[in-house]
């Protein structure tokens, strides 16, 4: 069997309504009987960040404006503590490491993990569902949540399944196979629904005309890496069920040679205007990478949300070649933020480049003409020239004037006139 098919014993788990239940049960209230929601009280226009399942089953999304619940019922409005939610966390962890080695377990985010427990069924003389039913039980009995998991032959399918289809299971368990690959994964839509698909990567999709994740998994393997990137590659092997990662490969600290660049925001920024921000951060460290003569293929993202709620995600994506392209490193923590950002106010945000090497001659790519390569090579040449010469303010893109950009204000403080 190829690697590509090699069947592990995957969990995926997720807490559910995380953050409504961990202030539900403070309260001593149950959070299937009772409306409460997470968000910021003081402001009505202000976005619910977890809802108690009570308003779930009335129909009400996890994310809607306040001024949108229901004015016909009693809601208790409370402001997020993140210092609980990762205490509750924490008594979680416990439970998983009960039953495996923190090597085969990954903390995805506050309130999701992926266990392997490939090696572990012999031991326990369980099937992975026996085994997914246990731990789900164990953490009721401990913590007092209630969590959700999906079983799968690879992280990928584990995740999927989870989020479509055991959170309406009775026994809030659900387990998809290859077989399954064509008759439920190629069925969702809107894409938005698969995991790693964003708001922003679902409307370039549609405008392929690509509406179902079959969709994709039937179009063009190479226009779609032509168009996205390493990232169309890999949208077309998750719409086909494959997924190489594997939970040891997630928890390897990059080793390497690396550039990073860290910005506290002067203001809070949300999933609109932070992608500007993002975008500015690396064309300063690709301009760095350039002037050092190198390129990286391990690129890493971090998001700080604002002290007054706390918390944040920091996640490290390899690729599988070696590149100095703004476009291609900014699509790859685009997909990264539209993974794991929880809608709550940023004030910081750090991202590095590791797993450098150095870029002699061009690095051939069957999807793009050399002719382009090297005509965008040749441009950044000038570009960086000029900035040398006069200054990093002396030539800006026309989205440097915006309000939302922090580059003349920066450079002018710091008295940058390299980096």
């Amino acid at each position: 069997m190829s690697k590509i098919y090699q069947k592990r014993n995957i969990i995926a788990i997720d807490l559910k309504s995380f953050f409504a239940s961990c202030e539900c049960l403070e309260r001593n209230i149950d959070g299937n009987k009772n409306a409460l929601v997470v968000c910021d009280p003081t402001k009505k226009g202000s976005i619910t960040l977890a809802i108690s399942p009570y308003l779930k089953s009335l129909g009400v999304k996890g994310r809607t404006r306040v001024y949108d619940l229901p004015k016909n019922i009693k809601i208790i409005k409370v402001p997020p503590r993140m210092g609980l939610y990762n205490k509750k966390s924490k008594e979680v962890i416990k439970v998983y490491e009960e039953f495996i080695s923190k090597e085969d377990m990954h903390i995805y985010s506050i309130d999701e993990v992926f266990l392997d427990v490939t090696n572990y069924l012999s031991l326990y003389q369980k099937s992975d569902y026996e085994l997914a039913n246990d731990i789900l039980n164990r953490i009721k009995e401990k913590t007092g949540l209630t969590a959700a998991a999906g079983i799968g032959p690879n992280i990928l399918l584990a995740k999927v399944c989870m989020d479509i289809e055991s959170k309406n299971n009775v026994n809030n368990i659900a387990a998809w196979g290859f077989d399954d690959v064509t008759t439920k994964l190629w069925k969702l839509e809107p894409l938005s629904k698969m995991w790693g698909i964003g708001s922003r990567m679902e409307k370039k999709l549609n405008n392929l005309k690509l509406f179902t994740i079959g969709d994709i998994a039937r179009y063009n393997r190479l226009v779609l890496k032509e168009k996205f990137g390493v990232l169309g590659e890999k949208l077309w092997l998750h719409a086909n069920g494959i997924d190489l990662t594997n939970i040891s490969e997630l928890n390897k600290p990059p080793k390497n040679e690396s550039i990073s660049h860290s910005q506290v925001l002067y203001k809070d920024y949300d999933e609109e205007n932070i992608p500007l921000i993002i975008k500015e951060m690396i064309e300063r460290l690709t301009r760095r990478l350039r002037s050092m003569k190198k390129k990286s293929s391990i690129i890493g993202f971090n998001i700080d949300y604002s002290k007054a709620v706390g918390g944040g995600f920091s996640h490290t994506v390899k690729i599988d070649r070696h590149t100095k392209d703004t476009g291609e490193i900014f699509e790859v923590c685009l997909n990264i933020f539209d993974k794991y950002y929880k809608f709550l106010p940023i004030r910081k945000v750090s991202i590095y480049l590791a797993g450098l090497t150095n870029d002699v001659g061009v690095q051939l790519d069957l999807f793009k003409p050399l002719e382009e390569t090297l005509l965008k090579d040749k441009t950044n040449d000038v570009i960086d020239s000029i900035k040398d010469k006069y200054g990093t303010n002396s030539l800006l893109k026309a989205s440097s004037l915006l309000s939302d950009s922090t580059v003349i204000a920066r450079n002018k403080k710091n008295g940058i006139e390299k980096y």
